[in-house]
C-alpha cells in the first residue's frame, strides 16, 4: 500500500489523488503539513513540500508531475497523457501552465493570505493580494473558456491530466473563496463535470481545520 503525504488544500496533492482515483490506485493519506518544518518529512524530502508518495517497498515518489508520470506508465487503466506525440506534449503545456501560472497568480497568494496567515501567523490577510488573485482568476476562466470553445476537454478530445492540474487548482481556489463564475458558463459547466465525477467527490467533503467553505463549494449547480 502506498502512502501520499499530503494536505487537504495542497493543489498538487489533489492532482495526484485526481489521478490515483482515476487509476484505481489506493493509497493510505498521511496529512502533513509543509510549514511544521518537521525533521522526518526534511529527511524524506528536503525541499519539505508536498506531495510525497512511499512504497511498502521502499520507492519514494516526490513532487507531483514525477508522480503522476510514474503512474501513468505504471498503471495501463484510464490514460492521462494519450494521443500523438503532439497531443501529449500539448496536455503537458496546460498541466505545466496550471501548475506554474495558475498557482502563482492565483492559488499561492489565496493560500499565503487566507490559509497560512490565518492557521500558521494569526495575521489578517492582505485585501489588496486578494483583489490582484481574484482578478487574475478572471484571466484564467477566460482562458478556459477559450479552450472549451475549440476542445471537448482542456487538452483535447478526452479528459487528460491537464482537467486533473486544472480541476485541482481551482477546487482549492473556490475553497478559499477565490473564485466567481459569472460570464464563465463554459468553464463553469466543465468545472461541475469535474465535481460530479465520484473520483472528486472526496476532496470536495475534506476540510481544513479553521478554513470554512464558501456555501455552494460542494454544489453541482453553482
Amino acid at each position: 500500500m502506498w502512502q501520499l503525504h499530503q494536505f487537504p488544500l495542497c493543489p498538487f496533492s489533489r492532482k495526484v489523488r485526481l489521478l490515483l482515483a482515476e487509476k484505481g490506485v489506493g493509497y493510505e493519506p498521511v496529512r502533513e503539513f509543509p510549514w511544521e518544518r518537521r525533521d522526518e518529512f526534511l529527511d524524506i524530502n528536503p525541499a519539505g513540500q508536498t506531495p510525497v508518495m512511499i512504497g511498502d517497498r521502499g520507492t519514494r515518489l516526490i513532487d507531483s508531475v514525477a508522480i503522476c508520470e510514474y503512474f501513468e506508465e505504471t498503471v495501463e487503466k484510464s490514460v492521462m497523457l494519450g494521443g500523438t506525440a503532439a497531443d501529449r506534449a500539448e496536455i503537458r503545456r496546460l498541466v505545466a501552465w496550471f501548475d506554474t501560472q495558475f498557482y502563482r497568480d492565483i492559488t499561492a497568494p489565496l493560500l499565503q493570505e487566507r490559509m497560512e496567515k490565518r492557521i500558521v501567523h494569526r495575521a489578517a490577510p492582505d485585501a489588496r493580494l486578494l483583489r490582484e488573485a481574484m482578478k487574475a482568476a478572471v484571466a484564467h476562466l477566460d482562458y478556459i473558456d477559450y479552450l472549451l470553445d475549440h476542445r471537448s476537454w482542456l487538452g483535447g478530445s478526452t479528459m487528460s491530466l491537464a482537467d486533473l492540474a486544472a480541476a485541482a487548482q481551482i477546487s482549492v481556489a473556490d475553497y478559499l473563496g477565490g473564485i466567481d463564475w459569472k460570464s464563465h458558463e463554459q468553464a463553469k459547466r466543465w468545472y461541475i463535470g469535474m465535481k460530479s465525477r465520484p473520483t472528486m467527490r472526496p476532496l470536495l467533503a475534506e476540510r481544513m481545520v479553521g478554513i470554512t467553505p464558501p456555501a455552494d463549494y460542494e454544489k453541482l449547480d453553482l
